[in-house]
Formats: structure tokens, C-alpha cells, sequence
């Protein structure tokens, strides 16, 4: 079960929201509340072990698992993800795009909770977030972070993004045709879904050109994660 924070009509967009679904920075707990130690750092800011705790506790919600389910890899993925946000976060910073409000924040999160048939009532609700560690108001931070993020990325990349009608008619012949046939579905005018398949080529090329910008934002940055050191592409390796 997974929340969808971001709405498109597109397979790819659902897919590109839930690679960033982990992504978000928790708010800081009271120093006395937990042992912490640092875990990484990008361009000076520290990511602590509660950070990394509590977005695995936020990804566990929104895929319906538990923590302990998750492999090694797993683990390292979100801790990748919290990095790659971190850097987003500072590009906020002299973007301008328009932010979220607070009455859109409740408003996805209202709907999120209807996905959740065994949370309907507000005690169970609670007691669901619960179960994650995560209160309401870490729940809305989230929430309000994840889209300040999508539409930032909205803002610097899609304007760069041009589909032209032979890549649609293209996309339609070699994949779009020959999927419906394989479903025994009937054939569908190219005229009925070319803005769809405009959409769903655009978002799959926001998402190229986010990777693209978050290597070069690894790249010009100073990420440091102890015990790894950096590979040639950006990201880390194990130190041996």
C-alpha cells in the first residue's frame, strides 16, 4: 500500500514519486531524548542516525512494511535518498516556485489516510503512526517537504523538457499499440491518448534530467559518510 503524494495520470510519475518517498529530513529531536551519532555530512550539514532511523520508519509506512524488513541494500538506499534531499534542499534556497500551504498539506494527508482502511477512525489512525514512530506533526513536515520538492524539480527541469510528436508517434507504435494488443484490449486512436503519452514522455524525462542534476550536485558538493569514500560517478563506495 502506498501513498500517492504527487498526482499524475502517469505510470513513470508514480514511479518518481516513490523514489523520492523516503526522502525527507525529519525534524530534530531534543539532544537528550537519544544518543545520536553522525552518519554523513553534505556541504557541512549533518545527518544523524535518528535521521536515517526515522525516514526508514517513513518508508516502512508508505510500503506497508516494517523496518526489520528491510536489507542492507534497503537501508543504504534511503540513507542515499536522505543525501540526494539534502542537496535538493539547498537549491530551494534560491529557487522560486510556488510553496505548498499548509491546507494543501492536510488536504493530501486526508486522502493518504483513506488508503488505510484499518486506520478510519482517529484513534486508529494514531495508533498507526504509532506503530511507525512518527507523529502527526512529523507526518505533515513530511508531507509538506515532499511537495515543495516535486514542484522545485517541476520548476528547474520540465520548462527544459520539449516532446516532440514524432517521439509521441513513436511511442505509440513500438510500446503503446503492442501493449494494448498483448491485454486483448482494442486499439486506441493515436489522437485519444497523444497527450497522455506527451505526459508520460515528459515525466520520464524529468526524471532522467533529476539524476543527471543530482550527480552534478554530488559531484560540485562535499558529501562525506564515514567509513566511504567517494567513486567516480558521485556516489560512495565502500572503504576497504
Amino acid at each position: 500500500m502506498i501513498i500517492k503524494l504527487h498526482v499524475h495520470t502517469t505510470v513513470t510519475l508514480a514511479a518518481f514519486v516513490l523514489l523520492f518517498a523516503a526522502l525527507f529530513l525529519p525534524p530534530r529531536r531534543a539532544a537528550a531524548e537519544v544518543i545520536d551519532r553522525i552518519i554523513a555530512t553534505v556541504n557541512g550539514r549533518v545527518i544523524l542516525q535518528s535521521d536515517w532511523d526515522e525516514a526508514l520508519c517513513y518508508e516502512a509506512l508508505l510500503t506497508n512494511r516494517t523496518p526489520a524488513q528491510f536489507t542492507d541494500d534497503d537501508r543504504r538506499a534511503v540513507l542515499d535518498r536522505l543525501i540526494d534531499q539534502e542537496l535538493l534542499r539547498e537549491q530551494m534556497k534560491s529557487a522560486e516556485f510556488p510553496h505548498v500551504t499548509d491546507a494543501e498539506v492536510a488536504a493530501r494527508v486526508a486522502a493518504a489516510r483513506k488508503q488505510y482502511p484499518q486506520a478510519a477512525s482517529d484513534d486508529a489512525w494514531q495508533s498507526l503512526l504509532a506503530q511507525y514512530h512518527i507523529t502527526e506533526k512529523d507526518l505533515l513536515a513530511h508531507v509538506q517537504q515532499q511537495i515543495d520538492v516535486m514542484r522545485l524539480v517541476d520548476a528547474r527541469l520540465r520548462p527544459a523538457v520539449q516532446i516532440d510528436s514524432k517521439s509521441i508517434e513513436a511511442y505509440y507504435r513500438d510500446q503503446f499499440v503492442p501493449k494494448l494488443k498483448q491485454s486483448g484490449a482494442s486499439e486506441v486512436p493515436l489522437a485519444e491518448v497523444s497527450a497522455r503519452i506527451r505526459e508520460l514522455l515528459t515525466e520520464k524525462k524529468v526524471s532522467e534530467l533529476l539524476v543527471s542534476w543530482l550527480q552534478t550536485l554530488r559531484s560540485e558538493g562535499q558529501v562525506r559518510i564515514p567509513g566511504v569514500t567517494p567513486s567516480a560517478n558521485g556516489r560512495e563506495v565502500q572503504s576497504q
